[in-house]
């Protein structure tokens, strides 16, 4: 465990953040309590030296194959007996003022739900497809580049600010029945190194992306959020040259994470494998260098063709990777989008192999 997260555990306050409108980042006072991302980060850390990673699952409790808002409902549990250790969940919509994200999941049940999953000694993580402000389209429209025009356009600006607030606005808001505030992983502008969404290569130069970044953080540090664990996450075939050429800095990023997802069923298998090889290994090791968590924060094979692809492709290819946590994404329902989920439901045919992977795995789940 590196000093700094030694320090956090301790209870000494180090983390740095940007300091308001100055631009500046410096070290926090220490103070005698830690924060609830503090906590977070230590805990992430512990799992990390305890040669474990939390199992996580896209909109678990909200839908799964055949079913959608089923009080205590779960894929994963259904399968395995135990809820993923982690949770992930999107903001998309917030922005708009919407009453749910842009999967139809109602912001007062996500609330509600990370709540469960936090009192269930579970975590979660929170990624965010805001609208395009400049076009209006959503986050895969790439017809206007916000960021080429946030420098010279005041009402552009306007928004974005406005829009960044509301999900530290929602993200603040989560706090237990005790009223302590629910430490979240928020993975914002993931996927930044593709071309799909408007924040990604080709539609903002590195600057203008770091600038966003810690525009981000300025916003979330002047409201005092502070359950916030922050997670960088580009996506695949990078050189370590072109992960960090966007790199906000560690005094902005708490997790050092990629996307890599799994294509082409078995054909695709040594190139899924070699990418995360290829990649996910300097992202690991970064990490113990910047005394930074690691983390795979987003992976999956669609549909589950390979029926033995969680034991005898996943696990295989993060052993030996001390990362924190791996997630895969949703769920849909086969009515509303078939044959888009990534953990078997009962009876499919990998339902076994995922148990065997819940049951002899060091993959963490909850009750």
């Amino acid at each position: 465990m590196n000093n700094k997260i030694l320090a956090i555990a301790a209870g000494i306050t180090l983390a740095t953040a940007s300091c308001g409108n100055s631009g500046k980042t410096t070290a926090e006072t220490e103070t005698a309590e830690t924060t609830p991302a503090q906590e977070l980060i230590a805990r992430l850390d512990s799992t990390v030296t305890s040669g474990k990673f939390f199992f996580g699952h896209h909109d678990d409790t909200a839908y799964g194959y055949d079913w959608q808002y089923v009080d205590g409902n779960s894929d994963v549990k259904r399968v395995t007996g135990e809820y993923p250790g982690l949770m992930s969940w999107d903001l998309g919509m917030i922005e708009l003022d919407s009453a749910n994200n842009l999967d139809g999941v109602p912001f007062s049940f996500m609330a509600s739900e990370i709540i469960k999953q936090n009192g269930r000694g579970g975590i979660n993580a929170v990624s965010w497809h805001p609208r395009n402000p400049a076009s209006g389209g959503d986050s895969w429209d790439v017809s206007a580049s916000p960021l080429h025009l946030l420098a010279q356009d005041s009402a552009l600006s306007a928004t974005m600010d406005s829009w960044i607030g509301k999900t530290a606005d929602f993200i603040s808001s989560l706090k237990d029945a005790e009223g302590n505030p629910v430490p979240v992983i928020f993975r914002p502008w993931h996927e930044n190194s593709g071309t799909w969404f408007w924040w990604g290569t080709g539609n903002s130069t590195p600057e203008e992306y770091i600038d966003l970044w810690k525009r981000t953080r300025r916003i979330f540090d002047e409201k005092g959020v502070n359950n916030v664990v922050w997670a960088y996450s580009p996506d695949k075939d990078l050189t370590p040259e072109q992960y960090f050429s966007t790199y906000p800095g560690d005094e902005y990023v708490d997790i050092l994470g990629t996307d890599i997802y799994h294509f082409n069923g078995k054909e695709g298998v040594e190139q899924y494998k070699d990418r995360i090889k290829a990649q996910l290994s300097y992202v690991t090791e970064e990490a113990k260098k910047r005394g930074k968590i690691a983390a795979f924060t987003e992976t999956g094979l669609e549909g589950l063709e390979m029926s033995d692809w969680y034991t005898n492709v996943l696990l295989p290819s993060i052993g030996g990777l001390d990362i924190a946590y791996v997630c895969v994404w949703r769920n849909a329902r086969n009515e509303d989008k078939a044959g888009h989920f990534y953990v078997p439901y009962p009876g499919h045919p990998a339902e076994a192999d995922f148990k065997a992977f819940h049951d002899k795995s060091n993959a963490i789940f909850v009750k």
